[in-house]
């Protein structure tokens, strides 16, 4: 049974939680045209902030205008583990999310945002596709435990290290706080590379690392670009230590109070969405990554003379020592889907 802060999250359903999702189902099967929030932590120009409006967009076409979604960028609604949070109780409709944070959740999610597990790009829109045995296990589970369910997943980009100086290895990271997304498996990965990992709400990144309190942080080129990054960062190294896609959830009581035809409204959308984002990342990846070179940042490579073999392989010590035997299984049902 899940717990967020101390209270039990089916406690707070029965003693009011309930009450706060209520306007999402309070038509019977939303008789009428209804409005929900969707509400995320990215910024708009970015992709996965794009892709928020462009949900909204399609949902309200594929419904027939039955449905409004309204968005709120920028954490406006919370940061991401009370996004996530928010779902689960009801107070918003969508959001989307890091696997590894919805292992808040439900704790074998995040086993997705494994570093070094896909082995190549198809197969980790294959893993995550909502129609794959995997997804469809890890779905059940999440909806079981917090009343989530997720709708879609798109390719987030392949993540990559930035720093305040050059990197080659990770002998070239003792020492040096990055920051890394607050959850277990990002830690792990930034540890496991060789540095301090600093736990830093993505709100906070741009001011922890423009004051020092972290020298460096990892994502994918988009978002580099995108929140202007490189104005308080010198150094990109290329190590795509982790392949991700988003998540996008809803609230379950959302869904079950949908009618066939909504449902059939919401998958529609979110295959189209799936689809344009997944695009707009892989046809941006190449191009965003020559944009940081001419904004100043020095791109470190492998050709450069980056050490990949020894950041995978001290990011796959620290990875199977501390979840090997919890997701082992799981990473064999990964593995074994064909893309």
């Amino acid at each position: 049974m899940t717990k967020f802060n101390g209270f039990n999250r089916r406690s707070v359903l029965a003693l009011g939680g309930a009450a706060v999702a209520a306007p999402f189902v309070a038509r019977p099967a939303f008789a009428q045209s209804t409005t929900l929030r969707y509400g995320h932590n990215n910024e708009v120009a970015s992709v996965a902030g794009a892709q928020a409006d462009w949900f909204a967009e399609a949902l309200g076409q594929t419904s027939g205008g039955d449905i409004e979604v309204q968005v709120f960028p920028n954490s406006q609604l919370g940061k991401l583990q009370e996004l996530a949070e928010a779902v689960s109780l009801g107070t918003i409709a969508f959001s989307h999310n890091t696997a590894g944070a919805l292992g808040s959740l439900y704790q074998p999610f995040a086993a997705l945002d494994t570093p070094y597990l896909y082995r190549d790009i198809d197969h980790l829109m294959a893993v995550t596709d909502v129609e794959s045995p995997v997804m469809q296990e890890l779905n059940e589970g999440l909806i079981a435990a917090a009343n989530v369910r997720v709708i879609y997943a798109h390719y987030f980009g392949r993540r990559n290290l930035t720093c305040s100086k050059a990197v080659m290895g990770p002998a070239d990271l003792e020492g040096v706080k990055i920051r890394a997304v607050p959850f277990p498996i990002y830690t792990t990965a930034v540890e496991g590379m060789g540095a301090v990992a600093v736990p830093v709400d993505w709100s906070e990144v741009p001011t922890a690392l423009a004051t020092g309190v972290v020298q460096g942080q990892e994502n994918p080129v988009n978002v580099v670009l995108n929140v202007k990054l490189y104005e308080v960062q010198s150094h990109l190294m290329l190590t795509g230590h982790m392949s991700n896609a988003e998540v996008v959830v809803m609230n379950e009581d959302v869904w079950q109070g949908m009618t066939d035809a909504q449902k059939d409204a919401v998958r529609e959308a979110s295959t189209q969405t799936r689809e344009k984002a997944t695009k707009a990342i892989l046809d941006n990846e190449e191009g965003e990554t020559q944009q940081l070179r001419d904004l100043g940042m020095t791109v470190i490579g492998e050709e450069d003379g980056l050490d990949l073999a020894g950041f995978r392989e001290g990011v796959s010590k620290l990875v199977d020592e501390r979840f090997g035997a919890e997701y082992g299984d799981l990473y064999a049902k990964i593995a074994a889907v064909s893309a």
